[in-house]
């Protein structure tokens, strides 16, 4: 029977992820979900101070490791050649776990923990919103801005050093001839990374649409150079300018004055690189293009006009900050209070079509810019070359995995702290789960959208997913998850329950029979013999 612990009202308050946009709380962080067995550790208070209380002070050679030199930082290899050289290609084996495995593990788990306390809001911003600055709605939750608006960096600690981090800013332009600088400030320490690891400190600058994600140069009309003297846009990758790294300044040029194209061209402390990218005026169709950062383990900072030039400006272009504000266009404009967000909590077995809907769903919705939570939407932003990891990646794809969890449950209590809206992409079949995952969502609609294909659909999309990824989850875990299914029903915790596929008669029929077939096959095998102590339990999303 499924271990559940009724709700602690009293439960340890959290004192918040995240400072409040703009500001820098760096000791925030330590609060996690401090879950029986280890499921999510605080970090000591040292290791935090480490990590957040230096966002752009330089650092010695001694702090970041003498075994990386600074100008050979690589974003991307230059050929399939080069990059099966340090990351060879397999295909992950059948034994590896998953990450539905990792989810499984941890919701099994929460029936053992306290109920988290609904996290403090984070206060209002006292901004001036005609000036050009980097935009807390319009980032990545792991990006952190700084008070001022104009710098930034990612969060490094354990898998984030992984991750990419991206940023765009609140006013993008349509017409003129317009650019913005960026420097990078600091390559930070991220000494956990192995020596392996390709392109540890990377960054990549350029020019977006408002409705393009934050990967800078992976989708059309998503033009960005990087680190690496590489340009790209819609994932293709060529050469371009110089590399280049910490302390470096990058000059960003937008014209839409060339005749029926748009022109962007780059310029490296104050050289210039020559056009990057052209495009018809016509496609853009009058959109507005928004400065953008891509960051890797690096600290960057913006000159939007709000200083001097850092390096030689080119002739007759203007910073955006000097543009006249009704000759600018304002990005998309976020939420004003938790009642006006929702977050969508999915529900269903693994491989039942849980990640296609939620994708499909924020691509048809993109005026409320859904930021998908899920291991999925981890590992996008952990790509090599424009490349998903488990095509290319060398090392154990199990605990690639686990620190990718990781990182989605830090980036699930930063979440709660924002107004935004939210699709949480994960299996969340434990009823235990539900409630302890909607309860920091407090105030927001929290819905959830239940995935239950017929049967035999379910068993067509398991082995088409086998068959390109590996086996997932292993039949023990799956059954277990049977064993336990429940479907939630709006209350205390969910406001609204929609069931795609089958409709909520046939599913409760059809969930009540995976319910006696995995209560028939009995306890997974580490219940029956793992008595080991301080076996792992659970960690992740």
């Amino acid at each position: 029977e499924e271990e559940e612990e009724e709700e602690d009202g009293e439960g340890k308050e959290e004192e918040g992820i995240e400072a409040a946009d703009g500001e820098e709380d760096f000791s925030a962080d330590a609060n996690l979900f401090d879950q029986e067995g280890g499921d999510f550790a605080a970090p000591e208070p040292d290791d935090v101070k480490e990590s957040f209380e230096r966002p752009f002070a330089k650092q010695t050679a001694e702090q970041q490791g003498s075994e990386r030199q600074k100008a050979e930082v690589k974003e991307e290899p230059l050929s399939e050649a080069e990059i099966k050289e340090t990351q060879p290609s397999r295909k992950r084996p059948f034994s590896e776990q998953g990450h539905g495995y990792y989810e499984y593990r941890e919701d099994r788990s929460y029936g053992r923990a306290k109920s988290p306390q609904p996290p403090a809001e984070d206060d209002e911003e006292d901004f001036d919103e005609t000036t050009v600055a980097i935009d807390t709605y319009n980032c990545d939750l792991h990006f952190k801005v700084a008070r001022d608006r104009f710098s930034g960096y990612p969060l490094t600690i354990e898998g984030f050093a992984y991750l990419w981090s991206g940023a765009r800013t609140t006013y993008g332009v349509n017409k003129g001839k317009v650019c913005f600088e960026v420097k990078i400030n600091e390559e930070m320490a991220v000494k956990h990374l192995p020596v392996t690891e390709p392109d540890p400190h990377v960054v990549r600058v350029g020019w977006s649409l408002d409705s393009c994600n934050t990967q800078l140069g992976e989708e059309e009309f998503s033009f960005g150079y990087g680190g690496t003297a590489k340009k790209s846009t819609n994932c293709r990758f060529e050469n371009y300018g110089e590399r280049f790294a910490e302390n470096d300044i990058l000059g960003c040029y937008i014209d839409f004055e060339a005749g029926e194209e748009v022109e962007m061209s780059f310029s490296k402390n104050g050289k210039w690189l020559g056009v990057a990218f052209r495009t018809k005026r016509s496609v853009l169709g009058g959109r507005p293009l928004f400065p953008h950062v891509l960051t890797k383990n690096c600290a960057i900072e913006f000159n939007f006009g709000q200083k001097d030039p850092w390096c030689t400006i080119r002739e007759e272009f203007t910073f955006i900050q000097h543009v006249g504000v009704d000759q600018r266009i304002r990005g998309t404009v976020g939420p004003k209070s938790k009642s006006e967000c929702e977050i969508l909590m999915m529900v269903g077995l693994p491989a039942a079509g849980k990640t296609t809907w939620a994708i499909k769903h924020a691509a048809g919705n993109p005026a409320k810019k859904y930021n998908i939570l899920g291991t999925n939407a981890i590992m996008e932003k952990m790509k090599v070359m424009g490349l998903r990891r488990q095509r290319n990646y060398a090392g154990r794809w199990d605990v690639l995995i686990q620190q990718a969890t990781q990182c989605l449950n830090r980036l699930i209590q930063i979440a709660a702290r924002k107004k935004r809206n939210y699709i949480l992409d994960q299996t969340n079949v434990y009823g235990s789960a539900q409630r302890r995952k909607m309860r920091p969502f407090e105030g927001f609609q929290r819905k959830a959208v239940v995935i239950c294909p017929p049967d035999e659909g379910l068993r067509e999309r398991t082995v088409k997913r086998t068959d390109e990824e590996g086996k997932d989850v292993p039949d023990h875990a799956v059954l277990e998850m049977k064993a336990h299914f429940t479907l939630p029903a709006a209350g205390e915790f969910l406001d609204e329950v929609s069931f795609v596929e089958l409709q909520q008669e046939e599913a409760e029929t059809l969930v009540k029979q995976y319910n006696e077939e995995g209560k028939k096959a009995g306890p997974p095998p580490e219940k029956r013999f793992d008595s080991r102590p301080g076996s792992f339990r659970g960690r992740g999303g």
